[in-house]
């Protein structure tokens, strides 16, 4: 097979618009196939890379299957609270296409799948925590329209002293349902202006 059949890691990096550890990642857990050459290099056929690129692009042009409806990925660890956004959010009765994940990591592999509306994202998590998702995803223009709000026991001053940018709104713990609930109206109000 030909060299321009395949790239490496940081040639399929650049062409994803992601950090070489996120491609690492996205490897070790089947999102592109690859191979290592003899001396441990890591090759990723190019039409791996361009199946994935095509996935994001129908999904980030395409309207959402449900017009109308906010997509709400929420990034948190605990399971207990993991039921506690879903068990609420779906007595809301509103138009939400809920997604829950447990880990940054896995936060950043539905991003890539299918760009939320708001991503609700905790900071404390195994793995990769919330305060490195959110820097990877702050790190792409192509997602700068997403609104991410944190819940964390985390004091918000030491939140901004780690580098969480200003347009990420940020509550504390206990979930603070009432005012995530006029945010999302909010968001799903501005959709129906003409």
């Amino acid at each position: 097979m030909a060299d321009s059949e395949f790239l490496s890691t940081r040639q399929a990096a650049q062409r994803l618009g992601v950090s070489l550890g996120t491609v690492q990642n996205m490897v070790e857990n089947g999102v592109l196939d690859a191979w290592k050459t003899a001396g441990g290099h890591r090759r990723i056929p190019v039409a791996s890379v361009e199946a994935l690129l095509a996935r994001r692009r129908k999904q980030i042009s395409s309207p959402n299957e449900s017009a109308g409806h906010l997509d709400i990925l929420v990034a948190e660890d605990d399971t207990t609270l993991q039921k506690l956004y879903r068990m609420t959010i779906d007595a809301w009765q509103l138009p939400i296409r809920l997604r829950i994940v447990g880990d940054g990591f896995e936060g950043l592999l539905q991003v890539g799948q299918r760009m939320p509306d708001i991503l609700i994202a905790d900071l404390m998590m195994p793995g990769m925590d919330g305060f490195e998702m959110i820097r990877r995803l702050r790190a792409n223009p192509e997602l700068a329209q997403m609104d991410i709000i944190v819940v964390s026991a985390i004091d918000a001053t030491e939140i901004r002293q780690q580098g969480i940018p200003t347009d990420v709104t940020v509550f504390g713990k206990p979930i603070p349902f009432h005012e995530l609930k006029g945010f999302i109206l909010g968001r799903l109000a501005s959709r129906q202006r003409p």
